[in-house]
């Protein structure tokens, strides 16, 4: 009731204003490269509006109301949690020498830049049951190999970014997939999410990107010069810890696949899966009700009680071994709990600032005209809202049950366009989001400058969610996800082409004016 009073009191609320500490925020993280102190200002910027000047009010809104509620929210209590089980797990696979024998055999599978590129974005399309599980995995497992071909960890965080959010979003047995259906009320939540995955264009030319970028060995942006860097220094040789000879690449890879398996059976089980009577649930209901906070949590958990046994099992690792790495993992993750714990009161001070009112206000107000236009319309408004706000799942939250009451009596097909447009606009603003969870995670798990990563993954992201756009207008005229698929799929690998062949053209052209 006191945080309703304040909003209603709130000369800000529901305005353009709603948005002004996340854009500070991400100003700031871009101009200083510095990501704490730029958060913090930003919630900052938040509080003063929310409290119009009066001191307590500040201090409610942003420590009360603010840092403190959303460090003791029970979903993001989960999420730590889980993040700190996963440091261990990385610890826990790094101390058995399990990393270090998946490197070994890295050197003799792998022979090629091109070929630790492409297994990174493998690895990362089959991890596809969370992106916070896909980015610290796929980081701790291929970073080494990547060292070893001098492949900088700015382009590994990219890699990793692009194959967590976009695969998770296309893939029915995941989080997200769990997420989005809660957000359709009165549908067939999970067979609408099951009908716009061909129109999930952001997703879908994410991956084609990638392949071709690898392929073509084509760089663009700011990340060219990290990679000529990368290039022109010697290989990293990223020590890991080896006490004993005894690893193998199967104790890296029973991790994983514990990881894996336990924490889909923790989802469906969250989800009323092995419940008795009216309370059972399909496995696909289940995993549609699921509570991913909860089932990650106890996923990561029985996946470390499980791993600690194999080791000892093994002699891999003795059990005062194992339970160092605890700690380990804990601090491994600090850094990513700080920026998490930011960004989550950033987005708490946007909330109670009603900006998701004011989309939503923008949104609806506009869903009358320019009909066959609206699913680009709304791509463009799901990219704005997650890059501001630094959530996605926010955003589906917001756009979604907008776009089913606008659409679903008059146009099921556009309904189901325009709801892929949501999820690929939420997920392309969150992927180039500084703030946004998933982003830091990628840096996390590559050991990449925050702000780095950031700047490098802009061009590429912008560059398909352009050519998102222009499929999204053929689609909404068209109806067609065949014909707007194959477009965009044109439109990315010949604009890359082009890049690979102008640079060439280009450095030959200053070549003559110097001489």
């Amino acid at each position: 009731m006191e945080q309703q009073a304040v909003e209603a009191a709130s000369y800000f609320h529901g305005t353009f204003w709603a948005l002004v500490p996340s854009l500070v925020a991400i100003v700031l993280a871009l101009i200083t490269k510095e990501a704490y102190s730029s958060l913090f200002v930003g919630v900052l910027i938040g509080g003063l509006f929310i409290s119009q000047g009066n001191f307590s009010g500040f201090l409610d809104a942003v420590f009360k109301n603010g840092m403190v509620k959303q460090v003791s929210d029970p979903w993001n209590v989960g999420i730590l949690f889980f993040l700190v089980m996963l440091g261990t797990m990385v610890a826990l696979m790094n101390k058995s020498g399990g990393a270090a024998a998946f490197g070994n055999w890295a050197k003799k599978h792998i022979k090629s830049k091109v070929g630790a590129q492409l297994v990174t974005i493998v690895l990362g399309i089959l991890i596809f049951v969370d992106d916070y599980f896909n980015c610290l995995t796929v980081g701790s497992v291929m970073r080494p190999v990547t060292d070893k071909f001098k492949i900088s960890h700015e382009k590994l965080a990219y890699l990793i970014d692009a194959t967590a959010a976009p695969i998770c979003i296309i893939a029915p047995v995941s989080s997200w997939a769990a997420a989005v259906t809660g957000f359709v009320e009165g549908e067939d939540g999970l067979g609408l999410f099951m009908k716009a995955i061909p129109f999930n264009f952001y997703a879908l030319l994410t991956i084609v990107a990638l392949f071709a970028l690898v392929l073509l060995k084509v760089d663009f942006g700011p990340m060219k010069k990290y990679e000529s860097v990368a290039d022109m220094i010697s290989a990293k040789t990223q020590k890991v810890n080896v006490e004993n000879d005894r690893g193998t690449v199967l104790d890296l890879v029973f991790p994983i696949v514990a990881l894996i398996f336990f924490c889909v059976l923790s989802l469906v089980y969250t989800g009323g899966f092995f419940a008795s009577g009216e309370a059972h649930k399909g496995f696909v209901d289940a995993f549609g009700g699921s509570d991913a906070s909860v089932g990650l949590v106890l996923g990561s958990f029985a996946a470390f009680i499980a791993t600690v046994i194999w080791y000892l099992g093994r002699r891999v690792l003795k059990l005062r071994k194992c339970l160092e790495c605890l700690p380990e993992g804990f601090k491994a993750m600090v850094p990513a709990i700080i920026i998490l714990v930011l960004a989550w009161s950033l987005k708490g001070v946007t909330d109670t600032l009603g900006a998701k009112d004011f989309v939503a206000g923008l949104v609806s107000g506009s869903a009358t005209s320019l009909m066959n236009f609206m699913p680009a319309l709304i791509f463009l408004v799901g990219v704005g809202l997650a890059f501001a706000t630094g959530t996605s799942w926010g955003t589906f939250g917001i756009l979604i049950p907008i776009v089913v009451a606008a659409f679903s009596s008059i146009d099921p097909n556009l309904m189901i366009i325009s709801i892929s447009a949501c999820m690929a606009g939420a997920v392309c603003g969150d992927h180039i989001s500084p703030i946004s969870d998933t982003t830091v995670m990628a840096s996390a798990g590559a050991e990449c400058n925050h702000v780095n990563h950031v700047n490098t993954q802009l061009p590429y992201a912008l560059y398909v969610a352009s050519i998102s756009f222009v499929s999204y207008i053929i689609a909404g005229t068209t109806r067609s996800a065949l014909l707007s698929l194959f477009v965009g799929i044109i439109l990315v690998v010949g604009g890359l082409l082009f890049i690979k062949k102008r640079k060439p053209f280009m450095r030959k052209r200053r070549k003559v004016k110097i001489s």
